[in-house]
């Protein structure tokens, strides 16, 4: 893919629509994670998509995800929709998943019987916010690094939010085709003293040390009780009252480290940072994604002054002989936090 000079930045070679011709249909996209689901109306025609509604809801909240998809239908007092497609946190195998970080399973075929709909899909989060960048502009993207952006390739997208999601898109020659994977899982590397040490804390807790364990929300509260348990840096007496009495610790941290108001909240980032990075790194060198990496999910852009910084560049940089590969690759953050949404739909 060329870097486009028309409105959207990117075309993918999206799935046809079920018999979708000049009258226009609905859609009831999804977007359901392990803390939230977002879940909206489209009408859909072949001259674009219209959004009708949207609305989020908190996951744990509800004890399935029929329960939000008739709660949503309900509150609109909406028609039944022709189409039902929704990104979900997991691993979608025969149209049956088991959110990775919530008790839920679903399953398409349940879906359908439930909510009388013929049409419906369960596809990866990541895959659909793969699918969603064939809807961004130039001002829902972050530009970290220019690189080369006239090279064509395949792309990447590493989304650290609850868990850490990554998805691939492949380059044919003509157009790009998302795909999803668990990438996310696979094992973490110290590197460093430091990374050895925070290895042997989190296996005690873990078992087995993945890169979620390093890249995500709650890996941002892990990476500090480290930094305060082990490493024995100080906490403020204001910081741990405002982290007892927060129901995300990890966002009290990322917040105190935005507004310098705590060495360990720093310390703790600079941290989160470097590993973003250096998987960062991994996911472009493992798909060859010369046409361009991208950081989604919840994270990035809340704290997108941290990943301007030289040190995200610098450790990306940081990796075995391939430098000239990882530096003419384009970084982008994506604002949007409805690419997921609007690439189910």
């Amino acid at each position: 893919m060329t870097q486009p000079t028309n409105e959207l930045l990117f075309s993918l070679a999206l799935p046809r629509l079920w018999g979708i011709s000049e009258q226009s249909i609905t859609i009831l996209a999804g977007d359901v994670g392990g803390t939230k689901a977002n879940i909206a109306f489209y009408n859909a025609s072949p001259s674009g998509m219209v959004l009708i509604k949207q609305a989020r809801y908190s996951s744990d909240e509800f004890k399935s995800c029929i329960e939000i998809l008739q709660r949503f239908l309900q509150e609109g007092d909406h028609p039944k929709p022709d189409r039902i497609c929704l990104g979900v946190a997991g691993p979608v195998l025969d149209g049956k998943v088991e959110i990775t970080n919530l008790d839920w399973f679903l399953d398409s075929a349940d879906i359908r019987t439930q909510l009388g709909v013929t049409h419906v899909s369960l596809i990866n989060d990541l895959e659909a916010m793969a699918y969603g960048l064939a809807g961004l502009h130039e001002e829902d993207l972050i530009v970290i690094h220019t690189g080369n952006v006239s090279a064509k390739g395949n792309m990447a997208i590493v989304a650290p939010g609850t868990g850490l999601g990554e998805a691939g898109l492949y380059w044919d020659g003509h157009a790009h085709h998302p795909f999803p994977t668990e990438g996310g899982h696979c094992d973490f590397c110290p590197r460093t003293e430091t990374d050895i040490e925070l290895f042997k804390y989190l296996q005690k807790q873990h078992g087995v040390v993945s890169w979620e364990r390093l890249i995500a929300g709650p890996a941002i509260y892990d990476i500090y009780r480290f930094l305060r348990d082990e490493k024995k840096h100080e906490e403020p007496g204001w910081l741990k009252e405002a982290i007892q009495q927060a129901e995300d610790p990890s966002a009290v941290v990322s917040h105190a480290a935005l507004e310098n108001k705590a060495v360990i909240c720093t310390e703790t980032m600079k941290l989160f940072v470097r590993y973003l990075a250096r998987e960062t790194g991994n996911l472009v060198l493992k798909m060859k994604a010369t046409g361009g990496v991208f950081l989604g999910g919840g994270i990035p852009p809340k704290i997108a002054t941290l990943l301007l910084q030289e040190s995200f560049y610098k450790n990306y940089l940081d990796c075995d002989r391939m430098q000239n590969l990882l530096e003419a690759v384009p970084i982008y953050i994506i604002k949007n936090q409805n690419s997921g949404l609007r690439g189910a739909a």
